[in-house]
């Protein structure tokens, strides 16, 4: 089962997400795709890890997440903005190999027997990016959002705090 949550920055996602995780299993999985860029990004990673109880298993990967997920475990991804991001970055922005790269990582996690909630950023809806970079990212963002959420079992949008059911 492949569970989508898409939404802002701050919208509850993470919460949302690991309530879900946590009612449906004795000890999920917590899957970090982000890459340590600096302290600040730091403190944010462990503030996440702090909000986990020793039921978590903490999992971290940057690109290869299908790699680590069994069958018959429950994981939460967190989240496909900063597992988009490596794959931008090592390929040097190029958003045709990146969005490539990506969805054949998806299309190895459907395949895996587990259950797996999927949390990702809606930055398409804020302010249009002042760089080429940035507004190739939002591209970039948008297509892998739509391939997952079509690809997904459940979809969610979080909005201030309260999910909304997709499909």
């Amino acid at each position: 089962m492949i569970h989508y949550i898409s939404g802002g920055e701050r919208s509850g996602k993470s919460s949302y997400a690991q309530k879900i995780a946590e009612a449906i299993s004795e000890n999920p999985i917590y899957l970090a795709t982000s890459r340590i860029w600096d302290a600040d990004f730091q403190k944010r990673v462990d503030r996440h890890i702090s909000d986990r109880d020793e039921r978590w298993t903490t999992i971290e990967e940057e690109k290869n997440i299908s790699g680590v997920i069994s069958d018959k475990s429950t994981v939460v991804i967190d989240c496909v903005t900063l597992w988009i991001t490596n794959f931008f970055v090592d390929t040097k922005y190029d958003t045709k190999i990146a969005l490539e790269l990506a969805k054949k990582e998806i299309e190895k996690l459907i395949k895996i027997d587990a259950n797996i909630i999927i949390i990702s950023n809606e930055i398409g809806m804020g302010l249009h990016a002042t760089t080429e970079s940035g507004r190739k990212f939002t591209e970039l963002q948008g297509w892998i959002n739509q391939f997952i959420a079509k690809k997904a079992d459940k979809a969610t949008f979080m909005v201030s705090g309260l999910p909304l059911k997709l499909k």
